[in-house]
């Protein structure tokens, strides 16, 4: 096992960079609890790490649901008795321009995106102060920092994520660690969902050069791999060929 066993509750475990973290972390000795809608997947990624000597285990998760969110961290806090690090990791990106007044898909970006996050640090910022300590680690985009067409309101959502993450940083200073992990373009299942056509076909071209998920999963790992007395604030993983 490497470095010291955490126990580390994943969301948006079912694909992408939260499929790829839990593989990640659990390589590295961590203990992981999955949360998803998708649960057909959860139990395969799950059976995948125990079956290679990890531990992982998994529960339906719905992070617009802030009792949902709370229950997914009590399960486990039960199951192992502590719980360390909550990846904030499930987003949703549906992509459209203002002027097309999609406003359930604002409404959902800014449901998943950031109550999700909200929602994540209600429900385990009580377990990890009453322990000594805990780590948070958030998911946001380089859409954090700049704006782009088609994406206001995703940015908008990522800004947010930003500011919460800085604003618990600051509050928390010498007891929780708070890490924002913005990565570039990414593989993953978050383009497949634009309903608008127009912002479909652009971000097609704009994914012509994407990072693995892996490599996120490495940004985070090295995170949870500082000294307690080291807290990792801000990490920003591009695509070597992107300019944005």
């Amino acid at each position: 096992m490497k470095g010291t066993s955490k126990v580390v509750a994943v969301t948006g475990a079912s694909s992408g960079i939260g499929a790829a973290t839990a593989r990640r972390l659990a390589a590295d000795g961590h203990r992981l609890f999955l949360g998803a809608r998708r649960t057909d997947r959860l139990a395969g990624l799950a059976a995948e790490i125990n079956a290679a000597g990890g531990t992982a285990a998994f529960r339906r998760l719905d992070v617009t649901d802030a009792a949902d969110v709370a229950d997914f961290a009590s399960a486990a806090h039960e199951l192992h008795g502590r719980l360390d690090v909550l990846v904030n990791n499930a987003g949703v990106m549906p992509l459209s321009p203002l002027e097309a007044l999609r406003t359930r898909e604002w409404d959902r970006m800014i449901d998943v995106n950031l109550r999700g996050v909200l929602h994540g640090i209600a429900a385990a910022l009580p377990l990890m102060r009453a322990q000594g300590g805990g780590h948070f680690v958030n998911i946001a985009s380089v859409g954090a920092y700049e704006v782009s067409p088609t994406a206001a309101v995703y940015c908008a959502t990522k800004y947010a994520v930003r500011a919460v993450s800085e604003g618990l940083r600051q509050e928390s200073a010498g007891d929780v660690r708070v890490t924002l992990v913005s990565p570039g373009v990414t593989e993953s299942e978050l383009a497949d969902h634009i309903g608008d056509p127009a912002a479909r076909e652009a971000m097609r071209s704009y994914r012509a050069v994407a990072l693995p998920a892996s490599a996120v999963a490495d940004a985070i790992a090295y995170a949870l791999a500082q000294p307690p007395e080291v807290d990792v604030n801000e990490i920003v993983v591009r695509p070597a060929a992107s300019v944005r």
